[in-house]
């Protein structure tokens, strides 16, 4: 009875205001389908379609780098070599010694003899140590040429400054020679790495 009473009281009800009632609920079954269900999952697929194209991203420069990494490598075995030819041309601290006899020998082979050969204090400089030596030596103009190039050929840099010659006497060919044998060494070698740490 209660259900007859039901249906008579909605087919009393104008159609217009039905469809409006009808119009109403799929509006409401539509907007919490959309905000429930629709509107979750396209922002969980943004999100996921986002994530994919970060991936994709990241996955493309992965394949970038590591087709350039043959060259990478090959510019750091270059830049290794280029650098281990450089330290060949300065001393080491323990190399010094050595070094200075072999300028010493290359005098001697030059047929000068030396007055003096006197190593001073060595001075510090952006990223190395400037090595001073004053020398004077005795010979003629052209053993003295001979050492000099002879110096110069030398594998470790070394410069010849401040050279000044005169006669040993009056009109004599023998000459007084005196100049500064410069050479360098890197700062932070191995010998003074281990200096500090025995230092601390």
């Amino acid at each position: 009875m209660a259900e007859g009473s039901f249906f008579e009281k909605i087919e009393k009800i104008k159609m217009p205001i039905r469809i409006l009632i009808l119009v109403g609920t799929l509006v409401l079954l539509g907007g919490a389908f959309y905000f429930l269900v629709y509107q979750p999952k396209t922002d969980e697929i943004r999100r996921a379609t986002n994530e994919v194209s970060d991936l994709k991203l990241k996955v493309m420069k992965a394949k970038r780098d590591s087709s350039r990494l043959p060259e990478v490598k090959a510019r750091e075995v270059k830049v290794n070599a280029q650098f281990k030819q450089a330290l060949k041309l300065l001393p080491n601290e323990k190399e010094v010694p050595s070094l200075l006899r072999n300028i010493t020998k290359l005098g001697a082979d030059s047929n000068l003899e030396f007055r003096l050969f006197s190593p001073r204090k060595e001075s510090p400089e952006h990223f190395y140590f400037r090595l001073p030596v004053s020398i004077e030596v005795s010979g003629n103009y052209h053993d003295v040429a001979t050492f000099f190039d002879k110096v110069g050929q030398m594998e470790r840099i070394v410069n010849i400054l401040n050279v000044s010659m005169k006669p040993l006497k009056t009109r004599s060919t023998m000459l007084i020679t005196k100049c500064e044998a410069v050479t360098y060494r890197f700062k932070g070698s191995p010998d003074e790495k281990a200096k500090k740490k025995k230092k601390k």
